[in-house]
């Protein structure tokens, strides 16, 4: 029986990772004014993720000329997301979804689901578990790991505001009272705010504190691909809230955006920018995964529409009084690279041409042919908005053969001006220094 159920699932894959419409040419599902090809509907959705294998003794990602790269911390847990304290410790989120709830696993839908995770090596229980690594010499490399936070609820993301340390587990907000300099907070979780959670189709909650420290932003992401499962399940979701610090007060500050995870704000404008994941199975190119400036009260198209006012027949029932208020968002950053992490440069170790521009890790498609994304990118920016296409900076996440040694997720800067990228497959936080 097990023979016979593998043999149909690798049926399956093979069946399903074939190719999905045309192709559109390289880099024009990038930018401001992505090509934005007809869709192209199948019976199963593509399947053609990376299988995941770790990183083979010696090997590492590839960074441009002029930058050199260096595990800062190995053996670690899926981690997934980093945070910089002000003291330049660093925290990561060593973390997995959460365990669906009893009769909500999707049905074939979510079997496929089951399959594209395990494939992906991201099906494993989650580490539950906020690690603090300190580089005191500064040589690159952590020497102290600790547990600082543990028996957590699926955390992702960090915000540290006066003398809390706020997490956003998958179905709350929590904070916790931090000392500069501490490598273990024992104290209990005090709650701030509930979060949607249930299904969580999508569970990971990215989190960033406004400059003035008042209030707090968390993206939550849909509960399915185009709100198949009833959009009584997507209230709150696909959108970022806004929570008050003093009183814990929420509300939607933006929403129609499917999964906004990496959440940062643009140090000349000082606008709020994101990083959404769109949605699936309309074809190779569609829909591009974008990064955007976000308005308060703006909606951004989910489910119903995408780039703006581009309908999506599959959705029922429509709702063309919604569409009509759809933002197009500021720059798409390909079909499904899965683009997670987002940060702004404002160190002074790189050279001048990434001042102020966007650094944005791409977990990578599962279902697209051929894969698209598993790099880190950098785009450019003046006076506050995207000024040219994007760069790769930090790739070779794949063999030759297309399979992932890694997948990089969180970006963040060091207390140097060095990046650091969260690999989740290969358990690596990497560093990227300029040599120049």
């Amino acid at each position: 029986m097990r023979l016979t159920v593998l043999a149909a699932s690798l049926a399956i894959l093979t069946f399903a990772g074939c190719a999905a419409g045309p192709i559109a040419p390289e880099g024009e599902t990038y930018g401001p004014d992505p090509a934005l090809v007809e869709p192209t509907r199948r019976l199963l959705p593509v399947i053609n993720i990376a299988r995941a294998v770790g990183w083979p003794d010696g090997v590492k990602p590839v960074a441009p000329a002029g930058f050199a790269v260096q595990a800062f911390a190995s053996g670690l847990d899926h981690p997934r997301w980093l945070y910089r304290l002000p003291n330049g410790d660093i925290l990561v989120a060593e973390t997995n979804a959460p365990p669906k709830p009893e009769g909500r696993s999707g049905g074939i839908r979510g079997w496929f689901t089951g399959l594209v995770m395990r494939r992906a090596g991201a099906a494993a229980a989650s580490a539950n578990r906020i690690t603090l690594l300190r580089d005191a010499d500064g040589d690159g490399v952590a020497e102290t790991r600790t547990a600082l936070l543990e028996n957590l609820n699926s955390p992702f993301g960090m915000a540290l505001v006066g003398d809390r340390l706020f997490v956003a587990n998958a179905d709350a907000v929590v904070s916790f009272p931090y000392v500069t300099g501490q490598t273990r907070i024992t104290a209990p979780a005090t709650p701030v705010a509930a979060l949607p959670a249930g299904r969580n189709h999508h569970w990971t909650k990215s989190l960033v504190a406004s400059p003035d420290g008042t209030r707090l932003y968390v993206g939550v992401g849909s509960n399915s691909n185009i709100g198949e499962n009833g959009l009584d399940e997507e209230v709150g979701r696909a959108a970022i809230h806004e929570i008050d610090i003093a009183t814990g007060t929420a509300r939607v500050f933006a929403s129609g955006l499917r999964n906004p995870v990496g959440m940062a704000w643009q140090p000349d404008s000082g606008a709020l920018w994101v990083a959404v994941n769109e949605r699936d199975e309309l074809g190779n190119d569609l829909v591009p995964d974008y990064m955007t400036s976000v308005r308060d009260g703006g909606f951004y198209g989910w489910p119903w529409s995408y780039f703006g006012q581009i309908v999506d027949s599959r959705v029922s029932p429509p709702a063309p009084e919604r569409v009509a208020a759809a933002l197009s968002p500021d720059y798409a950053l390909g079909a499904h690279t899965a683009s997670l992490g987002l940060t702004f440069y404002d160190g002074a170790a790189f050279p001048a041409a990434y001042a102020r521009g966007a650094f944005v890790g791409q977990h990578g498609s599962w279902n697209r042919t051929p894969r698209s994304g598993y790099k880190v990118i950098f785009v450019p920016f003046s006076d506050g908005r995207p000024s040219g296409p994007p760069q790769d900076f930090l790739t070779g996440f794949l063999t030759a053969g297309g399979e992932a040694m890694g997948r990089p997720v969180g970006v963040q800067l060091d207390s140097a001006g060095a990046l650091l990228v969260a690999d989740d497959v290969g358990n690596v936080i990497w560093r990227v220094s300029s040599t120049r």
